[in-house]
């Protein structure tokens, strides 16, 4: 798989815009996804952004790996927030047994559908064994691009819920809810914690 050009040229070009709306604090999800870890965790962030909720990870004392695959949102964060962040795209994820958790705030429903199951399996090599992964999605019922112009993965709860536990990912804890978008769009979203169980 390669990262999607369109959405990149899009992060690429509205970097500045997403810096300043995020200011209102971390996504609502983290601090519960974080109270899972032992103190001192290493996290890697996948999507890193503006690095709000990056910013979050290390205040509460985690050893943060904050990441994006555009360098202009990479650049933003570590202006920001000086979070240390670094370019990779998905495609690029090569770590194994790494990391204690990796953090996907609203950016792997990005990856087209049929190169998400080899993001997750490379997720999973990356995470320790009983390592903990979140990661939130847009539901819906196909794939394409946004009114934005991005490339969107629609799929609904029983696909993500299979394509998880086909990568070798237990399923925790999950949560539907609706949600506001960049594209200004209102629709659920499904929120997944789960976590490497190795028999």
């Amino acid at each position: 798989m390669t990262a999607d050009a369109a959405t990149i040229a899009y992060y690429q070009a509205n970097a500045p815009r997403y810096t300043l709306s995020f200011g209102q604090g971390p996504s609502r999800h983290l601090d519960a996804f974080l109270d899972r870890l032992e103190p001192g965790a290493r996290v890697l962030e996948l999507g890193c952004g503006g690095g709000r909720d990056s910013a979050h990870i290390m205040k509460r004392g985690f050893a943060l790996d904050a990441t994006d695959g555009t360098p202009a949102m990479v650049r933003k964060a570590n202006e920001r927030f000086d979070v240390g962040a670094r370019v990779l795209q998905f495609d690029q994820l090569d770590a194994v047994a790494a990391y204690d958790a990796v953090w996907a705030h609203a950016c792997l429903l990005h990856v087209a559908r049929a190169d998400l199951p080899g993001v997750l399996a490379a997720i999973r090599h990356a995470m320790r064994p009983g390592g903990w992964h979140f990661a939130n999605y847009k539901l819906g019922d196909g794939e394409g691009r946004d009114p934005l112009g991005r490339l969107t993965n629609l799929p609904d709860e029983r696909w993500l819920e299979r394509a998880y536990r086909d990568a070798g990912l237990a399923i925790i804890a999950a949560e539907r809810y609706r949600g506001e978008g960049a594209d200004g769009i209102q629709r659920d979203w499904y929120a997944l914690t789960v976590r490497r169980e190795d028999k």
